[in-house]
């Protein structure tokens, strides 16, 4: 869930919110605990530069 001010900040600094699994020290996936249902502890959300759209390119060799 996101909120105006993220949506905000996501805008100015060219970002976007991803999930993604989270990782421990060693880099291994994390396990979600069972023992708390509503929070889920194996995705966390990051920031990421939003992509540009690639250009695509016209082979004319032909």
């Amino acid at each position: 869930m996101s909120s105006w001010w993220s949506n905000f900040w996501d805008k100015v600094t060219g970002t976007e919110q991803v999930k993604v699994r989270s990782r421990n020290k060693k880099g291994h996936y994390v396990a979600d605990d069972k023992s708390t249902p509503d929070v889920n502890e194996a995705y966390t959300t990051v920031r990421k530069k939003r992509g540009r759209p690639s250009k695509v390119s016209i082979d004319n060799n032909e």
